[in-house]
């Protein structure tokens, strides 16, 4: 059991952090996940019938003593850790010349301090492991949009990816950025609305995640961009 693979994922009981719990899950890998809301990951661990491979843990992804306990929680629990999964984040679906910046210290902490804390507090246990870190991004971190203050916070996590990938491939450790177009989650909540168009599931963009964490031994995907078709932007 103690070979058995270890994921952590942030944002992990919604969405596509869940749906990338779910098929790791499936694929035999024990799964820790985070989130805020306490009743969302009981129901979320209700849901896949409390599976003994799975840890949920109630913490703030941009909240450094809750992201390490997270982590030191989950090497207590199993042992290992080998991949993170940097996924908890938000928009606050406004812009810089007529929203409210009220909700902006949030959005650009949790989704841009937020992956840095996480990959602070594993980075020993990835080390060990030779794991691999995954980054969520977004098309709006290639695709400037008039105003858009996320698209500002994934441009962040583009650079971001990077940086941290020259800085750890010397260790054995991987990093993924994965890019995704516009998918139906609880994401768009707080819009009110989807948006137009085509839109991909999580599950879709959890097929991506999960072939890049399980790639081989050795190899490194790096940059991975995922639109359902249909979206010129």
């Amino acid at each position: 059991m103690t070979d058995t693979p270890v994921a952590l994922i942030t944002g992990g009981g919604s969405g596509i952090g869940a749906a990338v719990a779910r098929q790791l899950l499936g694929a035999g890998h024990r799964v820790a996940v985070t989130g805020r809301g306490e009743p969302r990951l009981r129901a979320f661990d209700e849901e896949l019938g409390n599976p003994a491979g799975l840890l949920t843990l109630v913490g703030n992804a941009a909240e450094y003593d809750e992201v390490r306990s997270a982590v030191d929680r989950t090497l207590k629990e199993f042992g290992r850790l080998d991949t993170v999964v940097a996924n908890a984040g938000f928009a606050t679906h406004d812009s810089v010349a007529g929203g409210d910046p009220a909700g902006w210290t949030e959005m650009v902490l949790t989704n841009v301090l937020g992956p840095a804390l996480l990959i602070r507090a594993s980075i020993d246990a990835l080390k060990e492991s030779r794991g691999r870190i995954v980054l969520i991004g977004s098309v709006a971190g290639f695709v400037n949009t008039p105003g858009n203050i996320y698209g500002a916070t994934k441009w962040a996590v583009t650079g971001l990816a990077e940086n941290v990938r020259r800085e750890v491939t010397e260790f054995g450790i991987g990093v993924t950025l994965v890019a995704p177009g516009r998918v139906e989650t609880p994401f768009w909540d707080s819009r009110g609305s989807l948006p137009p168009g085509d839109l991909l599931t999580a599950d879709q963009i959890a097929d991506t995640i999960v072939w890049a964490v399980r790639q081989p031994e050795g190899v490194d995907v790096n940059t991975v961009v995922v639109r359902p078709i249909g979206q010129p932007n």
